[in-house]
């Protein structure tokens, strides 16, 4: 036995293969069918899921070690007749002691099929028992120690069809895979193995055939060590960033949504990745077709987004993916990094178009994440999940909290509509806009369960215009009806029993966070928006950072009363922590002008290099050394998912930090970065549209656009929102006071050069180390910064 293993399940909008955009590698729903593979020909395996359900377990007599842990997924195991342990030295030493194999299960707290498999078998005291007499039991949350994840992850998917969660992963006492799955039932069906019988079978593989397990394990682990290697080798540079834009643009172009957008059938993703590449791709061929097919391919996905179900028009905000084409019946599930992405790709659809719908809907995602992801000290927690009791005492169901019957509506909303050509209520006025019918409007193949019938998904049919015609109404007072409406069932959601919260903060996504809010305040102009990244900025640096050793720690936990806890020992943070809070603070640099974030972005990048770059191969890896010491593998995060690689993050804030302080050192790392990750780019482009962005950039020249001025002043705040109402992705934007102190005018000593006109707010834009002519209106900037 080699390994056993079920095909790709879905999980969080990633796949370790390619996000190639025909959807073929995705994996499949949680509401899709389950489908079954063979392992060495003979064992039919289940097939995985991926999903989001709150924990409805009751809780047994007796804690395991688990109950000492802050994760508030390990928590939810804490009460299984399992013997689990956390990821840790003890569970090693148990194994080699007594020569176990470790059982690896790994997951997170609003994972659907992680809870399926808890309630069916990790409750099972059959189970719990062969596991703690032939196992040590570990259990990780991914999102904690996400390079557990990918290095096990790497495994399950070179050894089978896919992978997701739950991820199952047998592994020697020295930690090495020989056997991986994802979703396991608990007996065995009619075309699918069970848990029980997975267990009895390795059982007695390890006790007769441990050797050729062992074996098999060296050289799995041996051949994955070559085929993971990301270095410069004999290269000297990068690729050509022309020919790998095209290319990207090119693998996009053939797998798009025409008529409802997006890069896949089903299920499908927000991947924000893509759409910040089509933006960029479009300003550097604005003038081709190509370049207007990339700048209407990005809007028309964002607006069908927008207007579908995978949006919730009750509560703001959106839902992980969508199970259909149509964007329409999601997964209800949201994630924190979702919405920091989405907010800023909504902002510069807004700076692109100047159509304030997509300004509308990125102001909705943060009003969404301050009322609901939101710590009071500033900082956000990680994800809601999809499924809730649809009512007090009854068993969770996926999409309770969100989805609506015509009976509830019209109870909710009976006022007559007057001025209409026909009999009409508040109520008939919402279904029709929203497509709701009697039966429900959600598919029963998307409901395997029938947990959603006669229920309802809003989601937008018709224009406002063609809603307002078909009443003979105005179209402001049916957008006025409507938001009343929507007003109405969002109070009254707020009796429904509410998802699961899962309110641990992770360095990375509150990065991502940070950044959603500056940049979307400063596009839009509101400093109340940019005081919530300031206040998340404030937070990590309270919370979530050792100033004796200046590192990141990865996590933090909401505790009682409003308190902050910790983990003991900490988890210090992964190369995405740094990477993705670099990029927050110089995004919140350029919103509020503040140096000390800039300061302190420095710093950080000074620590990412000394703790994860690689010196002999190029680029960073995703986890410390000495933290990912007994780990088979040391990984370099080769793809652009649901989150960016932080390698790609890595290179943007690399190329910024350069135009902030001319260091040449960073310059030369991004160079190195970008070369060690050329023949990933140039096999799958598509795979790393944020890494091709970077390389466009590299090639290309940043802009420095400098401001002379009094922050405080008038002119000098109308010559900076100028900078942000226009999308110019290669930039860094500069506030030079005339103190030849600071911090920025001793990083770049020709700042101390620029003078005022008639002492006026001025700026100037600069490339190449040359200057612009200055100037003093915002709408001789704009020309400038058109050119």
């Amino acid at each position: 036995m080699s390994h056993l293993s079920s095909p790709p399940p879905k999980h969080k909008g990633e796949h370790k293969g390619h996000s190639l955009p025909r959807g073929s590698e995705r994996g499949s729903s949680s509401r899709d069918k389950d489908r079954s593979v063979t392992a060495n020909g003979s064992v039919p395996m289940p097939a995985g899921g991926k999903g989001s359900r709150t924990n409805c377990s009751q809780p047994q007599k007796v804690s395991n070690r688990l109950i000492n842990e802050k994760s508030p997924y390990l928590l939810q195991h804490a009460y299984n007749p399992v013997d689990w342990y956390p990821w840790g030295q003890e569970a090693f030493d148990k194994a080699r002691k007594e020569n176990k194999p470790i059982f690896l299960s790994v997951g997170y707290s609003t994972c659907h099929w992680c809870h399926m498999m808890e309630e069916e078998s990790f409750q099972n005291e059959e189970i719990g028992r062969l596991l703690n007499e032939d196992f040590v039991s570990v259990k990780v949350d991914r999102e904690e120690r996400p390079d557990v994840d990918k290095v096990y992850m790497t495994f399950v998917q070179a050894t089978s069809s896919g992978g997701g969660w739950p991820m199952n992963v047998w592994l020697t006492p020295n930690l090495q895979p020989f056997v991986g799955g994802t979703y396991f039932p608990p007996e065995d069906g009619l075309t699918r193995i069970g848990f029980r019988t997975v267990l009895l079978r390795i059982r007695e593989q390890w006790k007769q055939n441990k050797n050729t397990l062992l074996e098999n394990s060296q050289r799995v682990t041996t051949a994955l060590l070559a085929r993971s290697e990301i270095s410069t080798g004999d290269r000297q540079l990068p690729p050509s960033a022309a020919t790998m834009n095209s290319r990207c643009f090119q693998q996009l172009d053939e797998g798009y949504d025409e008529e409802y957008g997006g890069f896949a059938e089903a299920p499908k993703f927000p991947t924000p990745v893509i759409l910040n590449f089509l933006f960029s791709y479009w300003l550097s061929h604005r003038l081709t077709q190509d370049g207007s097919r990339a700048q209407q391919m990005a809007l028309h996905t964002l607006k069908m987004m927008a207007n579908g179900g995978i949006r919730d028009h009750v509560g703001q905000g959106f839902h992980r993916y969508s199970t259909d084409r149509q964007w329409h019946v999601p997964h209800f599930e949201k994630m924190l990094y979702d919405q920091g992405q989405l907010a800023v790709a909504y902002s510069q659809a807004f700076q692109i178009s100047g159509d304030e719908f997509y300004s509308d809907v990125a102001k909705g995602i943060l009003q969404y994440v301050s009322r609901n992801l939101s710590h009071r000290s500033g900082g956000f927690y990680s994800a809601e999940d999809a499924d809730s009791p649809p009512e007090r005492g009854m068993r969770p169901k996926e999409g309770a909290f969100y989805v609506w019957t015509v009976k509830e509506v019209q109870q909710l909303l009976p006022e007559p509509v007057h001025g209409a050509t026909e009999p009409l209520t508040s109520g008939q006025l919402l279904m029709k806009h929203y497509g709701l019918t009697e039966a429900g409007n959600i598919s029963p193949n998307q409901d395997p369960k029938g947990e959603l019938q006669g229920q309802n998904v809003l989601t937008v049919r018709y224009s406002l215009e063609l809603t307002a015609a078909r009443f003979g109404l105005d179209v402001e007072a049916v957008r006025t009806l409507l938001n009343t409406g929507l007003e109405k069932l969002f109070q009254a959601r707020k009796h429904r029993p509410k998802p699961h919260l899962d309110s641990k903060m992770l360095a990375a996504w509150n990065g991502l966070m940070v950044s959603g809010y500056a940049i979307t305040g400063a596009v839009l102009g509101m400093e109340r928006l940019v005081n919530y990244a300031t206040n998340g900025a404030k937070f990590l640096k309270r919370h979530m950072f050792d100033v004796a050793s200046g590192r990141l720690m990865r996590t933090c936990y909401a505790g009682s009363g409003g308190t902050v806890e910790h983990s003991n020992p900490p988890c210090w943070g992964f190369l995405e922590d740094y990477a993705f809070v670099v990029r927050g603070l110089l995004d919140l640099y350029e919103a509020s002008l503040e140096s000390a974030w800039l300061e302190w972005a420095l710093r950080l990048q000074d620590t990412q290099d000394k703790l994860f770059w690689d010196s002999r191969g190029g680029g960073y890896f995703c986890s410390e050394a000495e933290l990912g010491a007994g780990l088979p593998l040391r990984l370099k995060d080769d793809q652009d998912g649901a989150e960016p690689s932080a390698n790609s993050v890595a290179a943007h804030n690399l190329l910024r930090l350069h135009g902030f302080t001319g260091h040449k050192d960073w310059m030369e790392k991004c160079v190195c970065l970008l070369t060690a990750f050329s023949e990933r780019m140039r096999r799958v482009p598509v795979a790393l549209p944020e890494m091709v962005r970077a390389l466009l950039a590299h090639q290309q020249t940043l802009k420095q656009i400098v401001i002379c001025g009094d922050p405080q002043a008038k002119d000098t705040k109308a010559l900076v929102q100028c900078v942000h109402s226009i999308y110019i992705p290669n930039k860094v934007l500069i506030l030079a006071d005339g103190d030849p102190s600071s911090f920025l005018s001793r990083q770049l000593p020709f700042l101390n050069t620029l003078r005022r006109l008639e002492d006026r707010a001025t700026a100037y834009v600069c490339e190449n180390q040359a200057c612009s002519m200055p100037v003093t209106e915002p709408s001789e900037l704009r020309k400038l910064l058109h050119q």
